[in-house]
């Protein structure tokens, strides 16, 4: 069932049937009934968080979250982020996590070293079209903190780069004001997805800590995504996932199998000159971001490439626990 569906949305057609796909922004429009019809609860979230707020996000109290009653586990935040926010983990994903340090999935017979050491300098600097659009396309994903070995689907302790502080910090605050006060963010993958890529179905068990929640954040373009439940056999549901929803996978969700069959190109997203508005509020909390890239993104000279990149391409990031509780090194 899982596959017949994923096959479904995956289809080439220029109109496929997206009666039955999840989008939490008509929860809000339309009459409450949907709650229902949806199988989706609003949940509220409390104020009595002792966190630290980031610059480019929203304060707790101002997010909308859901939960999926029918697949326990799911919860998505519909954006939590300012536009600047947005911009600048899409420049974060772009510009610096594939560096060397990390690891990306370009291959050493098809590109140098240069471009596989910085992808993103050399894309920008590239003047031939076809050399440009190779190189955008070829790029799949980065890993840091611990890399995961695709094909033994294992981690290694000798397999790691510094994991981001920034996006660390950003993880564990979705993690405390959603009461997974715990988590401790220690590897990460980021995932590149032009128009026209799939990621077929598949659980994430590679961690020895199956019990933490993962994070799911999502830039540019739409994705449906596809949750289904412990085996191939069920039916999975369909969700919009939009520019800056930060997906949570606990629980029972876990280890459920889950799938990108389609990428919607939906709109233009942001050309335009931003205010300093987040920058004048970015006192707090500005010690746990790049507040030069954070500044720069509002320009839009700077922030074209980087808008011409998601016109027609979805940016995922997945932040993941490895450990279990205790435990200061894989055994």
């Amino acid at each position: 069932m899982f596959r017949l569906v994923f096959k479904q949305y995956k289809s080439k057609s220029s109109s496929p049937d997206l009666t039955d796909v999840i989008n939490v922004d008509d929860i809000d429009i339309k009459q409450n009934d949907l709650h229902q019809n949806y199988n989706v609860q609003l949940l509220s979230i409390s104020n009595e968080h002792n966190v630290q707020m980031i610059p480019g996000i929203k304060r707790p109290t101002d997010w909308r979250a859901y939960a999926l009653t029918h697949h326990p586990g799911i919860i998505i935040i519909r954006n939590p982020f300012t536009e600047r926010g947005q911009r600048y983990w899409t420049a974060r994903c772009l510009r610096d996590y594939p560096r060397t340090p990390n690891i990306v999935n370009l291959n050493e017979r098809l590109f140098n070293d240069a471009v596989r050491s910085d992808w993103w300098k050399q894309l920008d600097q590239c003047s031939d079209s076809d050399e440009f659009q190779r190189m955008k396309a070829a790029m799949r994903w980065t890993t840091f903190g611990y890399h995961h070995n695709w094909d033994t689907k294992l981690y290694d302790e000798q397999m790691q780069s510094p994991f981001p502080e920034d996006l660390g910090s950003m993880c564990r605050l979705f993690a405390t004001v959603l009461g997974y006060c715990d988590f401790r963010p220690e590897a990460a993958i980021v995932n590149y997805y032009p128009v026209g890529s799939t990621l077929s179905g598949h659980t994430d068990h590679s961690e020895p800590n199956k019990s933490a929640p993962l994070f799911s954040l999502s830039f540019g373009q739409t994705a449906i995504f596809l949750i289904g439940g412990t085996t191939l056999e069920e039916k999975p549901s369909a969700i919009y996932l939009q520019s800056g929803d930060v997906l949570i996978m606990s629980e029972a969700s876990r280890l459920c199998y889950h799938a990108v069959p389609r990428i919607i190109k939906t709109q233009k997203l942001w050309n335009s000159t931003l205010t300093n508005e987040d920058i004048n509020d970015a006192d707090n909390g500005s010690n746990l971001l790049d507040m030069d890239l954070f500044k720069k993104v509002g320009d839009s000279n700077f922030w074209q490439p980087f808008s011409n990149y998601i016109d027609d391409s979805r940016i995922n990031i997945n932040v993941r626990q490895v450990l279990n509780p205790g435990d200061v090194k894989l055994s």
